[in-house]
């Protein structure tokens, strides 16, 4: 296992970084699905960065509790701080997801949510695989698996335009976070491995970022614990 990157230095920095480089693009992705949320009632997050996506799901559903995992204490700091009101129902856990044990559950039910936004873009594929194996077994059979990731699609476009700036991304967060990964994870053949059917997919900028929403029951399922 790879040593975990150090997203401390770039907490402060982090959302601007993303807005000058990507404009809105990364916001709207991460929040393509939050309308279909509103059921959730224990979600867990991973790597959610400077919590904005955190802070959007807890001020639309005011019944959601979140367990929000990172292995940086200042972006917790400032996933807190974005909860404003709200982070009373926030749990904060300073780790790394790939060896983290999950703990008591919240409200002692299962995960009905989980959140990987630009998440599983920092791992290997073998590591996403051991990771959505975990992660199915704390989930409700109902559960919802929001992702938001960057992808190369097929064709001139993702040859020419996306592939290249895929690998600038790693080479930059290489650099300031010491990010060992330099390829995308294949998440799709780990997510289905581990028993989660696609419902939804979603593209933007020509497919280099992408919004699915994974179901742990299969298609009719996603009701809330």
């Amino acid at each position: 296992m790879n040593p975990a990157p150090d997203f401390n230095p770039l907490a402060r920095l982090y959302r601007w970084m993303e807005f000058t480089t990507f404009g809105p693009f990364l916001s709207l992705t991460r929040r393509a699905f939050l309308h279909r949320l509103t059921q959730a009632r224990c979600a867990l997050v991973l790597g959610d960065g400077d919590g904005r996506f955190t802070a959007s799901l807890v001020r639309e559903n005011s019944n959601v509790n979140v367990d929000a995992v990172d292995c940086s204490g200042a972006m917790l700091d400032a996933l807190l701080r974005r909860a404003q009101s709200h982070a009373g129902r926030v749990r904060v856990h300073l780790a790394d997801a790939r060896n983290w044990q999950t703990p008591a559950p919240i409200l002692g039910r299962p995960y009905d949510l989980i959140a990987t936004h630009f998440f599983l873009d920092c791992l290997s594929t073998p590591e996403v695989r051991s990771l959505a194996g975990k992660l199915g077994g704390a989930a409700s059979p109902s559960a919802l698996w929001v992702v938001s990731e960057f992808s190369v699609p097929a064709g001139w476009f993702g040859r020419l335009v996306a592939r290249p700036i895929v690998a600038s991304l790693y080479f930059s967060f290489g650099l300031l976070t010491g990010l060992a990964v330099r390829t995308l994870p294949d998440h799709v053949s780990a997510l289905r491995d581990a028993g989660f059917t696609l419902l939804e997919r979603r593209t933007r900028l020509g497919g280099l970022l992408v919004a699915e929403l994974w179901s742990a029951g299969g298609p009719g399922s996603g009701q809330s614990c």
